[in-house]
Parts: C-alpha cells; sequence; structure tokens
C-alpha cells in the first residue's frame, strides 16, 4: 500500500463521511465562524461525540487554504484535516475477493484522468452495490481532495484498489472466475443482453478521451455497449459507469426476488 498524506477534505459529505466511519483520522475541523444553520450544528454534534472540537475559522482562513490548493473551492464552510486509509493494492484485492459471500461487482476504471469523474463514479459504484473500485496506479487520477467531494463520501467508505499493472490484474481476476466485461463504442453487444451480468464480473471503463486501451480490451471476454440515439455517440465516463452498474444490479436484484419467490 501506498504511503498516506496528510490532506484537507472540503464541503459537508466528505467530512461527515470522514467523521462517521473513521474520526481517529481527522485531526483538526474548521466551520465557517458565524455559521449556525443546521447542517452546521449536525456537523458540530458528530464532531463532538468524536471528541473533536470543531475549530470557528474566519473566512481569510478558509481563503488563504484555496490559495494553497484550489481544489478546496467548494468549501461550504467546512475543511478537515484528514490522513486518509492509503489505497489499497492486489493483495488487498485477493483479500477483498476471499471474504465476499456474493458475487463479485467490481470497477475497473482505465486511465480515468479526471478527478471530478472519479468522484462520481465512486459515488455511483457504492450506490450500486460494487464492491471495489479499481484503477491503475499510473496515468489515473487518485483520491485528491477534488475526488473525495465529488464521491460524497463514497471515498471513505468503499475500496479504493490500485493496481501495478492493469492488464495482468485482469487476467489473475479470470482465473478467479470473473469475467471481465468492458464497455466500449464499438461493442457489439448491448448492455441489454450481456450475459454476465448476474455472474462475479469486473466491469471495464475506458479513460474519457481514448476509451479502453488495446491491452485492456484483449483482457475482456466481452465488449458491451450502451444504446443510443443519434446524434449521441458517448457519455461521460461517470454517466456511462452509473447506467451499466446500475444495469448489472437491476438484473441481480429481479434473480434474486425470482429464486426467493420460487
Amino acid at each position: 500500500m501506498s504511503t498516506p498524506s496528510v490532506i484537507w477534505l472540503a464541503g459537508f459529505h466528505a467530512v461527515e463521511a470522514a467523521l462517521r466511519h473513521d474520526p481517529t483520522r481527522i485531526d483538526a475541523l474548521w466551520l465557517l465562524a458565524g455559521r449556525q444553520d443546521q447542517r452546521s450544528q449536525k456537523l458540530r454534534q458528530l464532531a463532538q461525540a468524536a471528541g473533536i472540537p470543531p475549530e470557528e475559522q474566519p473566512e481569510k482562513a478558509f481563503t488563504e487554504q484555496i490559495r494553497r490548493n484550489p481544489d478546496l473551492a467548494r468549501h461550504q464552510g467546512v475543511l478537515a484535516r484528514y490522513t486518509p486509509q492509503p489505497a489499497g493494492d492486489e493483495h488487498t484485492l485477493d483479500q477483498l475477493l476471499d471474504t465476499l459471500t456474493e458475487p463479485a461487482l467490481l470497477l475497473v476504471l482505465d486511465g480515468v484522468t479526471d478527478p471530478h469523474n472519479l468522484g462520481a463514479c465512486l459515488r455511483s459504484a457504492e450506490a450500486a452495490g460494487a464492491h471495489a473500485v479499481i484503477t491503475p496506479k499510473d496515468r489515473a487520477a487518485g483520491l485528491t481532495p477534488a475526488a473525495r467531494k465529488a464521491a460524497s463520501g463514497a471515498a471513505e467508505r468503499l475500496p479504493f484498489i490500485q493496481v501495478t499493472n492493469l492488464a495482468r490484474t485482469l487476467s489473475e481476476l479470470k482465473t478467479r472466475g470473473l469475467w471481465i466485461v468492458g464497455a466500449a463504442g464499438g461493442g457489439l453487444v448491448s448492455l441489454y443482453d450481456t450475459d454476465f451480468a448476474a455472474e462475479p464480473v469486473a466491469l471495464v471503463m475506458g479513460s474519457e478521451g481514448e476509451g479502453l486501451r488495446r491491452l485492456t480490451q484483449e483482457r475482456c471476454d466481452q465488449l458491451i455497449t450502451i444504446p443510443m440515439r443519434a446524434p449521441v455517440e458517448s457519455l461521460n465516463v461517470s454517466v456511462a459507469s452509473a447506467i451499466c452498474l446500475f444495469e448489472f444490479r437491476r438484473v441481480r436484484d429481479s434473480l434474486s426476488a425470482a429464486a426467493r419467490i420460487g
């Protein structure tokens, strides 16, 4: 695992998630001086219950932090100094798969470099019940403050795995019985016709501009496409990820309900 470094979390969702999930990693909590609305009061209560005294800070203190890190610009009047859990690695992924009691559902991002897209993908993955998000270590976005804010708390709860060699990881997932399904504009199979939605699966989404790399495509058992009306030809990676993940979840839930009735 990589060595964690201290960062600042910005915004109510990210800070509240950290307070609820792992408050011991917060060593300072700032609230904009004079703010007394309901959300601020709730955060104060959570912080005090966790033994973290909130610090009332003037606007100029927030402005200074933004000067140092523009990603904190949309702070909503709340910042927290936080030491994040380090990203997982291949060993973490093996441990996770060994403990699952249901078919795996993994989201793999092949070179997504925009931290806002990464955060949105994490949020959708958690909402759809995915077990982890996997990215390469190189040439891909990491969990920056901007990504964590866009994730609205999912970055503090959902396992985030960074691997050294994505193609090798996909091959190893195959040996563990997972199907590798890649979303590509040139996919011949509709998302709604795939045979793998209810199987142990790693859904692979490409980068914002280039899509899936050649080596990644070669590891896929199936390439799928999202049917779209002309003239639209592509979707933002976070939107496409959400559509695919929730379709997989719909199929799984439908089959589970049918099995209970049967």
